[in-house]
């Protein structure tokens, strides 16, 4: 009897023990295992404007580029200007070689003269032979000289006009070649077609070139602007005249403006993006260099207000896209169709939601309809 009463003593001191231990292991599960709740972050849906805003990584580039070298190949006799200096139009850069230009240049000058005096010469006897042949006319009429005798002077005076026609043509060929000339020595001048930066040295004195290579590079400075890349999903109502922010990469935080100047007709097929040119509205100083990556923000036209959560909210269930929405402390997931983002995360939503709901943003693992939750300020790790 009493070692039956001693082992229910230990039973019961066993089961008094084990009973809280039990309890407290569930309470451990529920509260911090794999059932305990969800802690989650949450949100009101508000009905407010939203303005959208487009973001694109373009390089900057030079509106007018002036690639300047010579009509024929020949050798580099001198070029006078570096990288990096700057020009006004009409300054030499540099030159060719004329090889034998100026002694062309030379001769046909010498044979121009000697045309212009064989012209005066022509001319003279033109003008005598007309004056033989009208006197021979007024002759014939006194019955002094013999017709045969009129006409052979008419016959001179048309040899002589001929001779001078002849040598008006020759005197007009020679200047042609000489002016031609002239013209090809100019073009051994390299000369800058307007104000502008050397951007590129492409060659040095002593070396062959030929027709139409680039010896110097020149670019409007006053016509720089950004070949901006968007992305096609996101660029609908990206249009001429709207604002511009710019952020170069070698000035780091420091924001410059401008305005989109045109958007590109052709898109790139291949990356699925828009192309546009960005201006800026006063030119940074010091100018950055050709190439350098710039950080292009384009604000586009307000929006109506409509219902807006952030972008982090809308999750993809099932393939279905929606958020997660608490009624009564339980989740229901619904499904919406979003519109436009802005660059601070706020999506609008076109339908599916109304105001006032509240919608889970931040979760700490993923959730499903029997998900129990725990709302929280904010969730470690996870910046407000």
């Amino acid at each position: 009897m009493r070692k039956h009463l001693s082992i229910n003593g230990r039973t019961r001191v066993l089961i008094g023990v084990l009973v809280p231990l039990l309890g407290l292991f569930i309470y451990v599960v529920l509260r911090s295992g794999p059932l305990a709740p969800v802690p989650v972050t949450v949100t009101t849906v508000e009905s407010r404007p939203i303005t959208p805003a487009l973001f694109g990584i373009g390089t900057v580039e030079a509106r007018y580029t002036y690639r300047i070298g010579p009509t024929a190949a020949g050798r580099l006799a001198r070029v006078d200007v570096q990288v990096g200096d700057r020009v006004k139009a009409g300054t030499l850069l540099g030159e060719m070689e004329p090889i034998d230009l100026d002694e062309r240049v030379k001769a046909q000058q010498a044979a121009l003269k000697r045309a212009e005096a064989q012209v005066q010469d022509v001319s003279a006897r033109h003008t005598y032979a007309q004056a033989q042949a009208k006197r021979f006319e007024e002759l014939a009429k006194e019955q002094l000289v013999s017709s045969d005798a009129v006409e052979a002077k008419r016959q001179e005076a048309q040899v002589a006009a001929a001779g001078l026609q002849a040598a008006r043509e020759e005197l007009g060929r020679l200047r042609a070649e000489r002016d031609a000339s002239k013209r090809q020595r100019g073009n051994l001048r390299l000369v800058a077609p307007v104000d502008g930066l050397v951007t590129a040295r492409n060659a040095d004195a002593g070396t062959t070139v030929v027709a139409g290579q680039a010896v110097v590079e020149l670019i409007d400075p006053q016509s720089l602007w950004i070949n901006v890349r968007f992305d096609q999903l996101r660029a609908a109502g990206l249009r001429a005249g709207l604002p511009a922010q710019i952020v170069l990469r070698s000035q780091g935080e420091k924001f410059l403006t401008g305005k989109v100047l045109r958007v590109e007709p052709r898109a790139d097929a291949v990356t699925e993006e828009t192309l546009a040119k960005v201006v800026f509205d006063t030119l940074p100083d010091p100018l950055p260099p050709i190439g350098e990556l710039a950080e292009v923000t384009v604000a586009l036209t307000p929006l109506p207000a409509r219902p807006v959560v952030l972008n982090a909210s809308v999750q993809r269930v099932d393939g279905q896209l929606g958020v997660w929405v608490i009624n009564d402390g339980s989740l229901h997931f619904t499904p919406v169709k979003i519109g436009v983002t802005d660059l601070d995360g706020q999506v609008q939503i076109t339908e599916g939601l109304q105001p006032g709901a509240q919608v889970v943003v931040y979760s700490q693992r993923t959730l499903t309809a029997h998900s129990r939750i725990n709302v929280v300020d904010q969730l470690p790790g996870v910046q407000p």
